[in-house]
């Protein structure tokens, strides 16, 4: 269990100065944790002794403790799959058929890691015309992101995928406004360039950032409003994308039929814009 699980599990446990200790932790977590117990307590604003307090009410020793679980996290984040494969699960006898059921242990896992209210919430920010959305992803999960962006523009007006390469960015990041919304996509083996790319949206741009990462969270997670935090293990060399996929399409499917009207006729004017007229081919 991850730290930010703990302070989850105790949350309803803690007192009113342990809530804003918690706060603090979780709007930069992992980063938070690691600075001394006396810099957190003045970031936090709370005493050295209510620090303590805390990670004892949620189940560690200390807090050396629970800094080397936070830094634990944080090289699992980074792990490679040559490091994945040595210490993974094998699969054993039929492969496609185990590799599947690991698959959907994933998207039933995925319904739990996201509420309701937050998946509402995040469709009804990609819903409202006046926000554009600018979607990118990292080496692989650009895919995701492509996805995202493909089928939500034929929702909507307003959606871009960026260009992988990061000498295109500032064309996107001077178009956007305040309001406008950036969908990044980065589980482990994160990308730095996605990180800033994110910090530079929220800080300048007053963008929002909706975050699709994994349970160890991309750095780029202390510049989001949002965090879908979704399942991605397998125990085989690659982390399997599959539920965040299934994340995804639930998404641009809720947003294109909460308006089927407009969603219908943007389809078809697609379509048509589409058909090659024979007499003048």
């Amino acid at each position: 269990m991850s730290i930010r699980d703990q302070i989850e599990l105790n949350s309803g446990a803690l007192t009113q100065s342990e809530r804003k200790l918690a706060s603090a932790l979780l709007a930069d977590y992992p980063y938070a944790g690691l600075h001394s117990i006396q810099e957190l307590a003045e970031r936090a604003e709370v005493s050295a002794p209510s620090i303590s307090r805390f990670v004892a009410k949620i189940g560690l020793s200390g807090y050396q403790e629970m800094q080397r679980r936070l830094i634990a996290e944080l090289a699992e984040g980074a792990r490679s799959p040559v490091e994945i494969h040595r210490t993974g699960k094998r699969i054993e006898g039929g492969f496609l058929e185990e590799f599947i059921a690991r698959a959907a242990i994933q998207m039933n896992s995925a319904s739990a890691a996201i509420t309701q209210a937050q998946f509402e919430r995040i469709c009804a920010l990609l819903s409202e015309q006046k926000r554009s959305v600018y979607a990118i992803g990292g080496r692989v999960s650009d895919s995701i992101a492509m996805h995202l962006s493909f089928h939500l523009r034929q929702a909507r007006q307003g959606v871009y995928h960026l260009p992988r390469d990061p000498d295109a960015w500032p064309e996107y990041l001077l178009r956007m406004r305040s309001g406008d919304i950036l969908f990044l996509v980065d589980f482990r083996r994160y990308q730095p360039k996605l990180a800033r790319l994110a910090q530079q949206a929220n800080r300048k741009c007053k963008a929002q950032v909706i975050l699709m990462t994994d349970k160890w969270l991309s750095p780029a997670t202390r510049h989001a409003s949002e965090v879908l935090a979704v399942p991605t293990e397998t125990g085989t060399i690659w982390d399997s994308y599959c539920a965040a996929l299934a994340v995804t399409e639930a998404l641009v499917t809720r947003v294109a039929e909460q308006n089927w009207d407009k969603t219908r006729a943007r389809i078809e004017a697609w379509d048509a814009a589409g058909q090659t007229d024979p007499e003048t081919d």
